[in-house]
This record gives C-alpha cells, structure tokens and sequence, in this order.
C-alpha cells in the first residue's frame, strides 16, 4: 500500500475517532496491567465483568497477595486459562513490590520480566499508560493490516516492526485502539461488514460483502 493511501486511512479514522479508548476499563497503572494479562483467549467484556468484581476487593499488589492465589482464582475462574492467569498475577505483584515499588515499569525490559506479559501486553501498557508511539499488534490489528492491504506479513512480530517502519509517528499513539475496533466492529474475521466501512475505497481486500 501507497504511504499516500495509509495516510488517507489513517486520517478517515482520525476525524472519526480522534482518541479512541481502549474498551477494557480501568482506574490505575495497575488495574490496566492485569486486565491485558486476563484478557489474553478472554474477551473485553467478560474481563470487565471479572474486575469490576475484583478490584472491589483488591486492586493493588499487596491487596491482590493479601487476597491469596485460592481466592484470586474463584474471582477470576469465569476467564479462560484462570489457573494460569492467577499464578502469573500473583508472581508478577511479588515482583512489582520488591522490584518496582509496587510500580508498573516503564520499559519493554521490564515489563516482559513480569509473568504474563509478552510483547503484545507490554506495548499495549507502553502505549496506552505511557502514552509511547509503540504499536501492540493483537489479532485484530494483524488481521485487517494485513486484510486491507496496509502490511503483508506472516507474524506478529513481522508486522509489528513493518508497520513501526511505515506509519507517521502521529498517528502512532492510538494506531492499536483504531484497528482493534475496526477489527472488533466492522472488519470482522469471518463476516467483516465493508458496506459500512468508512475505508472500503481504500482497501484491497478481494472479497468484499457490498
């Protein structure tokens, strides 16, 4: 794709939704932290049903330990991989209180250092705490990038230093938001509505349902 053509797309969303937010709801660095790590096979909203409950009872590092990893579990048994996710949660605030101060770190070092947080997790914090031009490229953002014409890559991590490499440094900040809700909401995976597209005239995506 032409960077005239990714620059109209990404001004189309712009003008749409100039600060579009992340759907996963939050009030701290912290709380922010373990929803991503809940929200990995899990969807937004059952993650939100999850931490309303949650962080009504614990929603810092020493509060979630005071918890215990039993209690942890039950809160958050309605997500997938819940054994998993608990025991990641609890290591990872043990390190954020003898590391970090029971701060969230700053840096993709770190951040990755913590159970549970990949590179997808860590940008996402990165971008949306730290407000960094980084690009988490999650399942919605890989598969319409890729879809429409914007990157023709076969990995994650592929995609992510493509699209690090061709998009304005303006737009960057909120890249992942904008095609995660285009993904979730109109690109879909299986029936992506292109008839209420707004970029429909900019794609190249061959098989579109008009």
């Amino acid at each position: 794709m032409s960077n005239d053509k990714l620059n109209k797309i990404l001004l189309l969303f712009s003008k749409v939704n100039p600060k579009p937010k992340m759907e996963l709801k939050f009030s701290s660095d912290f709380e922010l932290l373990i929803s991503v790590i809940l929200s990995a096979q899990s969807t937004d909203r059952m993650v939100n049903k999850v931490t309303k409950s949650l962080y009504g009872i614990a929603n810092t590092p020493v509060s979630i330990l005071s918890m215990g990893l039993h209690s942890l579990r039950e809160k958050i048994k309605q997500l997938g991989l819940f054994n998993k996710k608990s025991v990641n949660i609890i290591n990872t605030c043990i390190i954020l209180i003898n590391k970090y101060q029971g701060r969230v770190p700053n840096n993709m070092t770190d951040l990755q250092s913590l159970p549970g947080v990949g590179r997808k997790t860590a940008n996402v914090i990165l971008n949306c705490i730290f407000n960094k031009n980084v690009i988490a490229v999650d399942t919605h953002v890989f598969r319409v990038c890729n879809r429409i014409g914007i990157i023709q890559e076969k990995t994650v991590f592929d995609a992510e230093m493509r699209l690090l490499k061709i998009v304005p440094e303006s737009f960057k900040l909120y890249f992942h938001n904008w095609f995660v809700l285009h993904g979730r909401y109109v690109c879909s995976s299986k029936l992506p509505k292109c008839s209420i597209c707004l970029i429909s005239h900019l794609c190249k995506f061959k098989h579109k349902r008009m």
